[in-house]
């Protein structure tokens, strides 16, 4: 099973009410159980292949993720997308303001927000500069690849 379909099997799974999933193959056996909000992800492959475990992890952002704009319909408008799938968080830790909220002025390289993929917490950077009009996305949901976060004016 590659690591896209184990994110994509996450992600359905986080966005269930399922407390525990067990699966198993002849060359998998993954366990995810949800103790509180975030969910315990324990994966073991066949003894040919490496044994990935993951856990929750409540740490500052690891690095910064490569940045994601595209035009809107405006044209003084721009897009921020997300460049990945995962969690969508507005702030850095649940005590921590927001990086950005409707009528803030962004400038290119400032984080707009984070995106937690595979309990890695990427900080999203904006590639436009100007005044955020629209926050597309509901705080610690899940978002594809390229769904648009916010819209920015120019």
């Amino acid at each position: 099973m590659e690591n896209k379909e184990i994110q994509k099997l996450l992600d359905f799974i986080a966005q269930s009410t399922l407390d525990e999933v067990n699966i198993e193959t002849s060359e998998l056996k993954l366990s995810v159980k949800r103790y509180g909000q975030a969910p315990v992800v324990q994966q073991v492959v066949a003894a040919s292949a490496p044994v990935v475990a993951a856990a929750p992890v409540a740490a500052a952002p690891a690095a910064p993720a490569t940045p994601a704009a595209a035009p809107a319909v405006a044209s003084n408008r721009v897009t921020i997308k997300s460049p990945m799938i995962g969690t969508f968080y507005r702030s850095s830790s649940p005590d921590t303001p927001s990086f950005v909220e409707i009528g803030s002025e962004v400038s290119k390289g400032k984080p707009v927000c984070i995106i937690e993929a595979m309990k890695l917490f990427n900080e999203i950077e904006s590639e436009v500069s100007g005044r955020i009009v629209e926050v597309l996305v509901e705080n610690a949901t899940p978002v594809e690849f390229d769904q648009p976060l916010f819209v920015v004016e120019q």
